[in-house]
């Protein structure tokens, strides 16, 4: 097929969200011979929806290997938040010194420790301490604690950060590699052609040798024009961000968290709706009442704003990492933690896909562990 090309690279990334840009941040080396091909503000755009947690606790029941992913992000982390630092000059607030799950009555404390039980108890099951804490020992590490609560559960290996701060920070990075990042580029198709593809963007047409599709909930539409598969779906979230508050919260709950600003965010959300976007009042206040169960003191704190995004969830809520047997040099890259497993990303899987191939990590997290289990 003949094409006059506006751009010919190595590498074109696709999605320019927190997926696609710690990929493209860890495959910076690069330079010019990248591209990260973004939507733009028309796009559903979850990076700027995130609530900003390094989270580790409770994840990969049904599956132990998410769990060791997700453990070796959270310890990959330090690593990248000080070389973008070094790299930008700004810093991500990451903070890692612990997180907390809140359980407002006993019968939720009790669902809790069994609900971790089970997780541990799974063969391979790489297990890392998780402290269960009545309401008392949790009081004494969150002052201001509800005097009702029953209690919680700890990790030293949760934390949190500046979400839109680390987004900008990894576009700086790639920005000063020398990469190409491309604005308003959303794809609307992709050509395999002779061991390279053919993307046509809005931007015109881009030719590359390797494409990484980071695209969110459009990997569904793209995927299978390269020969694979991300049959992922829209959850929605909503966020209740109150006023500025003098430092009260020294730990990140994963519900509610105090932002290096000072801002208070409420989180505690999950809406199969489809691409609906709008806020649910309903919602919103049944986040709010336990937010100020857990935390009496934020009755009186007044609501500057609140938001819904929309999550990237595959069917059974683990990541979805891919290459194309039928077109070499395509892979797909979806998920519903872009902050926590930023890390790996950028230092573990980035570096995989540019030598040709995925890490040994994300052997079980192929498309085809759903065509199994439609099968069985």
């Amino acid at each position: 097929m003949s094409v006059t090309p506006t751009l010919d690279v190595d590498t074109a990334v696709v999605g320019g969200g927190l997926v696609g840009a710690a990929l493209a941040y860890g495959m910076r080396a690069q330079g010019a011979d990248l591209v990260v091909l973004d939507e733009g503000d028309r796009a559903h755009r979850a990076a700027r929806g995130n609530f900003g947690l390094v989270w580790v606790q409770g994840k990969g029941l049904g599956m132990p290997g998410y769990g060791a992913w997700t453990q070796r992000s959270a310890r990959e982390w330090p690593r990248l938040a000080a070389d973008l630092l070094a790299q930008t000059g700004l810093d991500v607030a990451l903070r890692q010194g612990g997180g907390v799950h809140v359980c407002l009555t006993a019968a939720e404390l009790d669902a809790r420790a069994a609900r971790l039980r089970e997780l541990m108890a799974q063969p391979g099951f790489p297990a890392y301490d998780v402290e269960t804490l009545d309401g008392a020992a949790l009081a004494r590490r969150l002052p201001g604690l509800g005097r009702d609560v029953a209690g919680g559960t700890f990790c030293a290996l949760d934390g949190d950060c500046n979400p839109l701060r680390l987004l900008r920070a990894l576009h700086a990075a790639i920005e000063r590699a020398g990469c190409r990042y491309r604005p308003d580029a959303a794809v609307d198709a992709i050509e395999p052609c002779e061991r390279r593809f053919i993307l046509r963007t809005r931007g015109g047409v881009v030719v590359a040798r390797r494409v990484v599709l980071a695209a969110g909930l459009a990997n569904a539409r793209l995927a299978p024009q390269v020969g694979l598969a991300a049959p992922v779906r829209p959850n929605k979230g909503q966020v209740i961000v109150l006023e500025r508050m003098r430092p009260f919260l020294p730990l990140p709950v994963d519900t509610l968290r105090q932002t290096d600003e000072g801002t208070v965010l409420i989180g505690d959300s999950q809406q199969d709706a489809g691409y609906d976007e709008t806020l649910d009042p309903a919602v919103l206040a049944a986040m709010a009442r336990r937010a100020v169960a857990a935390f009496p003191a934020l009755g009186e704190a007044r609501v500057n704003r609140a938001w819904a995004a929309l999550r990237v969830m595959s069917p059974d809520g683990f990541p979805i990492y891919a290459q194309s047997r039928s077109y070499p040099g395509a892979f797909v890259a979806a998920c519903h933690s872009g902050v926590t497993l930023a890390a790996a990303h950028a230092h573990v899987l980035a570096p995989a896909i540019a030598g040709g191939a995925l890490p040994d990590e994300c052997g079980g997290f192929t498309p085809e562990r759903f065509d199994v289990r439609a099968a069985a």
